[in-house]
């Protein structure tokens, strides 16, 4: 493994902790790197404000690792865990974003999850550009308020991002998709690019009438990125968050649990986290955002279906009017969905991870009335 040292800064002091915390068991960069393994996950702090032009914090701030340190770990908690210190600012933002997808690309290609904490939610381009470098197809999804598409003109921002990813060339984004919408900050034209692009969108509303629209889209996603304004005001007690309408502390924390248990995502990014000196609560539900992914993860059932198919109970629909049957499998360990979508002529190998596509036992049974999933067309559209 490439030596990652060269882009962190070590954390300046950690308090002893008890055994059977996160703290005793945290390998952290005080005075020596820490030796990273396979299978581990690792926390990476980058206090990168410039993308986000209505803040300007004169330092940045750290507590939040002081609150994750002192919970317990969890159960079958067998992972290691390592804290690699913090990415500073570089003299460009473009050389905060180098350093990021350099962190990001090593670690995924050594199968280590990361877990970066930002930062100005454009920090969210620089993961992105980490898979680029492993000439991998990714699935992205953002827990957001709003789309963040912005003008590809202008320098990406944090709520700005989207478009410049959409501008890689070559482009390795698959499908993106967002958890939290709220209607008032979505314009039309940017509802009718994602439509266009077939990306998912689950709305707020939609979010709260039933989660299970969304586990699909989180299991489904290599790279979450959670926009931390996007958690109810009253929820975080912090004079930098003021939107009265969103996700509640613990359906955020719901949803870095589904994300971990995600066999296919490998990094997490949480971002538009502010210096928290006003606001502890605010510390206190990140570190427990993170707890609840790392225990997500822990909890992994190995069950994407790859391979031999002979833990799955395979289900086959044919409607009328279509010349192919539409294939489920339901998983006897998790049982959770998966949907078949074959490849359409000309497809290669760059897209095999995407053809089994997660869904749950309600696109089943839309199929078994004689209807087409929503879902299988427009993953059908994007394989094309």
């Amino acid at each position: 493994m490439k030596d990652l040292s060269i882009y962190f800064e070590p954390i300046s002091t950690v308090n002893s902790h008890n055994q059977g915390t996160i703290g005793y068991a945290m390998q952290t960069y005080t005075t020596n790197f820490p030796t990273l393994t396979k299978g581990g996950m690792a926390l990476l702090y980058v206090p990168e404000f410039r993308g986000d032009t209505t803040i300007s914090p004169a330092e940045f701030d750290d507590g939040f690792r002081s609150f994750f340190y002192a919970l317990n770990t969890g159960i079958d908690w067998n992972a290691p865990l390592f804290d690699l210190g913090n990415i500073l600012p570089g003299n460009e933002l473009s050389d905060t974003y180098f350093a990021v997808s350099q962190v990001v690309a090593e670690l995924v290609k050594n199968g280590i999850i990361p877990i970066v904490i930002g930062g100005s939610q454009d920090l969210t381009l620089a993961m992105f550009k980490g898979y680029s470098q492993l000439e991998q197809m990714v699935n992205l999804c953002c827990i957001d308020h709003a789309l963040d598409l912005g003008d590809p003109e202008n320098n990406p921002t944090a709520d700005g991002f989207l478009s410049h990813l959409l501008m890689q060339r070559p482009c390795y984004l698959f499908n993106h998709a967002n958890i939290g919408l709220q209607a008032p900050f979505a314009a039309k034209a940017e509802l009718d690019l994602f439509e266009k692009l077939y990306f998912d969108v689950c709305r707020l509303g939609e979010y709260n009438a039933d989660f299970r629209k969304a586990e699909p889209l989180l299991r489904n996603s290599d790279i979450l990125s959670v926009d931390f304004k996007s958690i109810k005001a009253a929820d975080l007690q912090h004079a930098a968050y003021s939107l009265p309408n969103g996700f509640y502390a613990e359906q955020i924390c719901q949803i870095a649990k589904y994300a971990g248990l995600s066999d296919k995502l490998s990094t997490l990014g949480v971002f538009n986290f502010y210096p928290s000196t006003s606001s502890l609560c605010a510390a206190q539900l990140l570190a427990q955002i993170i707890w609840y992914f790392i225990d997500g993860v822990a909890h992994r059932k190995g069950d994407f279906p790859v391979g031999s198919k002979k833990d799955y109970t395979k289900f086959s629909v044919q409607l009328n009017d279509f010349k192919e049957a539409i294939v489920f499998y339901k998983s006897n360990k998790s049982e959770r969905w998966w949907m078949e979508v074959p490849y359409p002529p000309k497809s290669g190998a760059m897209y095999e991870r995407h053809h089994m596509v997660p869904c749950d036992s309600r696109d089943y049974e839309l199929a078994m009335q004689n209807e087409m999933p929503d879902l299988w067309w427009k993953t059908y559209q994007k394989l094309g």
